[in-house]
């Protein structure tokens, strides 16, 4: 039965993706073939469908580092996005005769060019956000500084350089990572160097991202050499702080239980979690719980479908005295375009 259960969602996956791959590679591109009277044939929206269906199932499934393969799945992705959601109101305007097709073609373009321009500008922005929380657990103030979702693999080790330099920029106790730092199988412990000039602690729990990638335990195992620990499922004190780490690789009720078991009375509990799934099971466990993920949906309006899976997807979040704070990361995962979205370093003072 677990065979047959397993076997029935692998090919929903490969069905969802060979939809995503028409939507959101062929669909925009095939309405304005039609705008311009040459419509795709139904053998020639399958062929390209397909074809793209081949590259972006190799690329994840057999974890590639090929260059070529990932600019097109990644890049092709973020234009498709773009494209899709901006081809959608304009069938309307089609579906009512409002304009001619030529005009809509035009406007597509209008809108689409510049819309990337800036989605690639703003991926290259990162904003510091201050936020400041008062707790009777704290005799004394606490600064430290959050990242999540820095993405190194999709994102060039060089943008740690910029990354870094902000982090050092600011009064801070110690650096927190909440996972998703690396993501690619061509990923080296030296592209990490950047963190050796954060003369503070670091600690990092794992995202999803880490388990994506070949021989993902030997890198783990070598954080540390640039000066990065990892909590897998444990707590370490830090004067009245009782930090707790929990790693993504396990389910929602194991996460649970960790946080009760790790949570001590009279500390000020920081719950550090990759995804925000957990918040509401947890809550008065953890002062305070820092996640990531989401990315705010990068690109809008998925912000308001990530927003479906994840009610908490961006900001702070509060139930009684204690607080989620869910950052939309530190860097962009595939595509290099933000719209509606921000890369920002969290600077969090504890009272």
């Amino acid at each position: 039965m677990i065979k047959v259960r397993k076997t029935v969602s692998a090919l929903i996956s490969l069905l969802i993706l060979f939809v995503v791959s028409y939507l959101i590679f062929i669909f925009p591109f095939d309405i304005l073939s039609s705008w311009l009277g040459n419509p795709f044939s139904l053998s020639e929206a399958l062929v390209g469908t397909t074809i793209v269906f081949g590259f972006c199932l190799y690329y994840f499934r057999s974890k590639s580092t090929n260059k070529i393969i990932k600019f097109f799945v990644f890049e092709g992705f973020g234009i498709g996005t773009v494209s899709f959601f901006i081809i959608l109101p304009l069938i309307v305007v089609s579906y009512f005769q409002i304009l001619i097709d030529l005009y809509l073609v035009i406007l597509f373009f209008t809108i689409q060019l510049p819309a990337i321009i800036y989605g690639y500008l703003n991926s290259k922005k990162l904003k510091i956000k201050k936020i400041s929380i008062e707790s009777k657990l704290i005799t004394k103030n606490i600064k430290f500084v959050f990242i999540s979702d820095v993405h190194i693999g999709s994102n060039h080790p060089s943008s740690l350089k910029k990354l870094v330099s902000k982090i050092n920029s600011l009064d801070f106790d110690f650096l927190i990572i909440g996972g998703d730092l690396i993501d690619s199988s061509a990923f080296k412990i030296d592209d990490l160097n950047e963190f050796i000039k954060i003369n503070k602690p670091i600690f990092f729990v794992t995202g999803n991202h880490e388990y994506y990638i070949k021989n993902y335990d030997k890198h783990l195992d070598e954080l540390h050499t640039v000066g990065i620990q990892t909590l897998d499922n444990e707590s370490i004190q830090l004067d009245e702080l009782n930090l707790v780490g929990l790693s993504d690789n396990q389910t929602n009720k194991s996460k649970i239980e960790y946080a009760k078991k790790l949570s001590k009375e009279k500390f000020f509990n920081l719950l550090v979690v990759h995804k925000p799934s957990i918040w509401k099971k947890v809550t008065n466990k953890a002062n305070l719980m820092l996640s990531g993920h989401t990315h705010n949906g990068q690109i809008f309006p998925f912000n308001l479908i990530v927003k479906l899976q994840f009610p908490q997807n961006y900001g702070l979040y509060k139930n009684n005295y204690n607080h989620l704070y869910v950052s939309s990361g530190s860097g962009t995962w595939g595509p290099k375009i933000r719209i509606g979205s921000n890369n920002e370093i969290i600077h969090i003072e504890l009272k």
